[in-house]
C-alpha cells in the first residue's frame, strides 16, 4: 500500500551552498521549515549525540541564532504567536484546543487566534495578499499529534491558498507504538523503531509534497510552509536511525540540588508520574528515540533543500528553519515542554538569505520567534503590519555582531521569564509562587538559583520590573 507514495525515489542529500546573488528583479521566494518539539540537540549547536548534517549545512549557508526563544513553550500558543507576529497575551491563545481534540473540522477547535484578533494579517496571509503562491504542507498551526495527522488540525483558512495534509505509515501503525501510558501517544513519552522506509512516514510524504509544489511554483514567487511532525512524540523513525544512535551511548543529564528539591519551575512543568518512575535504561531508550526522530527529520530537511537547489531556486529563496519551542530530555528531571528553563524556551533558528553577507556565521544576538514575521517581510521587501510585536533581524544577517533587542520573553501558565545576555529571571505568579535567577554565563545549565542571594538583589529588582512591564497590559491566564 505504500508504493504509491514513492513518487520521487530516494533523493540524496547534499550540503547546501549558494553563491552571492546580485540584485534581483524577481521577488524572493520563502521556504519556511518548522520542526515540531525540537530543542537544540543539533551538531551546529554543539551537541555531539545526534548527527544533523542537513540542518548543519543550512547553518553554514546562513546565520545561526544562538539565543533564540519561543514566546510560549506549547504548540498552539507558540505557533499562533510566531505566525501572527503577536505575543500570546495578544492572541489570547495560552492552551492547545480544549474542545474537539480529535475533530477533523478545524473551524470547531478553540481557542483560535481569530477569536481575539479576527482582522489580523498572518505572515503567510501577507504574502498571499502580495501575489505569492502560498501553501502549507503538514503542521504549521496546531495539530494533535498523532490524533489529527491527515487533517487540517487547528488551521487558519485565511493564511493559505493551498494545503496538503499528509498521513504516512507512522499514523497507520499507531498500535505498534510503545507508550508509557496505554492508549496515549502524543501527550506522553512514546516511540517506535519502524520497519518502514523514509518515504513511507508522514515527514517523508511532507518532503515529497514540498518538492512537488516547488516544481509547480518554480516560475512564480512562492511562500511555502513545510511543517514536519518530528521529533514530536511518538518518536517514530525508520530502524536505521535508531541503530545509528545506540541507547548504550546516551549520556543522561546530571541533576543538581535545585532539581532534586523541585524548584518552582519544576512544579509548573509537565513532570508526569509515569515519567518519574522510569529507570535509567528506559530514560536512555526515550532519548535514543528522540534523537532518532531528529536525525530522520533532518534527512527530510535535506531532501527539501536539495529539491530547491536542483530547481535552480536557491539563489532567490529565503530559507527559515526553526521549531515551535524547546524540549526537555530529563534535564532538571523534566521531560517534554512547559517549563521556563532554557531547554524548553530556547529554540534553533537558522535564516538563509542569498543576499546576506554574514553567511556561515553564528550570532549571539537575542532573538524571539515573533521576530521571524517582520524579518521575512523585510527580506522580501513587503510592508509588514505596524502592530507586529517582533523586530526585523535583517541587520544581523549582514553583521552577526549586531543586535536588535536586549531581552527575550517567554511565558508559561502563571510564569513569566526574561532572558538577557547574562541572566535568566523567572517569576511565578508575580513572585508569590517563587522566583529564579540564573547566571547564564557562569551557570549555563541553570543549576544554582540566585534569586534569594542578597548579592543579586539589585539585578533581581531590575528584572522583576521588566517582567511586570511586559505583563501589565494582560494578566497571565488562570
Amino acid at each position: 500500500m505504500w508504493s504509491r507514495y514513492l513518487l520521487l525515489g530516494v533523493i540524496a542529500t547534499t550540503l547546501f551552498s549558494v553563491g552571492t546573488a546580485s540584485a534581483q528583479s524577481k521577488p524572493k521566494n520563502v521556504l519556511f521549515i518548522v520542526a515540531d518539539d525540537l530543542n537544540c540537540d543539533l551538531q551546529c549547536y554543539g551537541d555531539k549525540q545526534v548527527k544533523t548534517p542537513n540542518i548543519d549545512a543550512l547553518a553554514a549557508a546562513g546565520t545561526r541564532f544562538e539565543n533564540a526563544y519561543c514566546q510560549y513553550p506549547l504548540c498552539s500558543p507558540s505557533r499562533s504567536s510566531f505566525l501572527t507576529g503577536r505575543r500570546p497575551n495578544v492572541t489570547k491563545v495560552h492552551t492547545n484546543p480544549r474542545a474537539g481534540r480529535f475533530s477533523t473540522d478545524y473551524t470547531q477547535l478553540s481557542p483560535h487566534l481569530r477569536d481575539a484578533i479576527p482582522e489580523t494579517v498572518t505572515m503567510p496571509q501577507l504574502f498571499k495578499q502580495n501575489g505569492y503562491q502560498v501553501a502549507r504542507i503538514g503542521k504549521l498551526y496546531h495539530y494533535g499529534v498523532p490524533g489529527q495527522i491527515g487533517t487540517s488540525g487547528l488551521d487558519d483558512k485565511e493564511s493559505w491558498a493551498f494545503v496538503v495534509n499528509p498521513a504516512g505509515r507512522d499514523k497507520a501503525e499507531e498500535n505498534k507504538i510503545f507508550t508509557l501510558t496505554p492508549g496515549s501517544y502524543g501527550g506522553t513519552l512514546s516511540w517506535l523503531s519502524s520497519e518502514g522506509t523514509d518515504l513511507e512516514q508522514t515527514d517523508g510524504l511532507t518532503a515529497t509534497s514540498a518538492i512537488s509544489l516547488m516544481e509547480e511554483y518554480k516560475d512564480k514567487p512562492f511562500f511555502l510552509a513545510v511543517g514536519f511532525y518530528r521529533p514530536h512524540t511518538p518518536y517514530v523513525a525508520p530502524k536505521k536511525y535508531f541503530e545509528a544512535n545506540p541507547a548504550s551511548e546516551i549520556k543522561l543529564p546530571q541533576l543538581s540540588a535545585d532539581d532534586k528539591s523541585r524548584t518552582p519551575a519544576a512544579a509548573f512543568a509537565s513532570a508526569k508520574k509515569e515519567q518519574e518512575t522510569m529507570d535509567d535504561n528506559l530514560r536512555r531508550e526515550a532519548i535514543q528515540a528522540y534523537h532518532a526522530s531528529i536525525a530522520y527529520m533532518d534527512a527530510q530537511v535535506g531532501r527539501v533543500v536539495d529539491g530547491l537547489k536542483k530547481l535552480g531556486l536557491a539563489e532567490n529563496t529565503v530559507i527559515v528553519f526553526t521549531s515551535d519551542h524547546g524540549y526537555h530530555m530529563y534535564e532538571h528531571g523534566l521531560w517534554q515542554k512547559m517549563s521556563l528553563f532554557e531547554n524548553s524556551a530556547r529554540v534553533p533558528l537558522v535564516i538563509v538569505d542569498p543576499q546576506a553577507t554574514a553567511k556561515g556565521k553564528s550570532s549571539a544576538a537575542l532573538s524571539e520567534l515573533v521576530d521571524i514575521y517582520p524579518t521575512v517581510a523585510d527580506l522580501c521587501g513587503l510592508k509588514a503590519p505596524e502592530y507586529l510585536d517582533g523586530k526585523s533581524l535583517k541587520p544581523v544577517l549582514s553583521d552577526a555582531t549586531k543586535t536588535v533587542k536586549d531581552e527575550a520573553y517567554t511565558q508559561c501558565r502563571q510564569g513569566y521569564s526574561v532572558r538577557t545576555a547574562r541572566w535568566r529571571f523567572t517569576s511565578w505568579n508575580d513572585g508569590k509562587a517563587g522566583e529564579q535567577l540564573y547566571d547564564m554565563i557562569a551557570d549555563p545549565r541553570e543549576t544554582t538559583n540566585l534569586a534569594a542571594d542578597p548579592q543579586h538583589e539589585k539585578i533581581v529588582g531590575e528584572l522583576r520590573e521588566k517582567l511586570r512591564a511586559y505583563a501589565k497590559n494582560h494578566p497571565a491566564e488562570k
